[in-house]
């Protein structure tokens, strides 16, 4: 039971994670990665913004290493927390908002579509300059709303 409970604690905080690495690293010292996701896409698959993939990742495969060696303990699960976020990022992100891979395109969904609302503000500034709705998971209700 507790294993569970560190895993969803893990998985939550990350929301809190992302907000503040969006906003903080992305839009601020690490911009010159970044910047290229606010641009308009052409024949490119990558970005130099999916480094921040490997970055995510780095943490949960070392804590996934100490946590399975001499029997399980709570970093499994935490590395389990992290890298179930990253995998909730990624098909929401990168698969329901940005469409690189076509799987679901037309979502009925309230709580997805208030989702796109959201990111699809925080895409229509170009610059790392007055962004908004940082987050992944949870944004404001109105996006709910609208």
């Amino acid at each position: 039971m507790i294993s569970f409970f560190i895993f969803l604690s893990v998985f939550l905080f990350m929301e809190c994670v992302t907000w503040l690495t969006h906003k903080y690293v992305m839009h601020g010292s690490m911009w010159y990665f970044h910047e290229d996701h606010h641009q308009p896409k052409y024949a490119n698959t990558f970005e130099r913004n999916d480094i921040f993939f490997v970055i995510f990742a780095l943490p949960s495969i070392v804590l996934f290493y100490f946590g399975v060696e001499g029997g399980m303990n709570y970093l499994f699960f935490v590395g389990l927390g992290i890298t179930a976020y990253g995998f909730c990022y990624f098909m929401i992100h990168d698969v329901l908002i940005h469409q690189r891979f076509k799987w679901f395109k037309n979502t009925k969904n309230k709580y997805l579509i208030g989702l796109r609302k959201a990111h699809k503000v925080h895409h229509k500034h170009l610059g790392k300059e007055h962004g908004e709705c940082f987050g992944m998971l949870f944004v404001p209700f109105k996006y709910y709303k609208m």
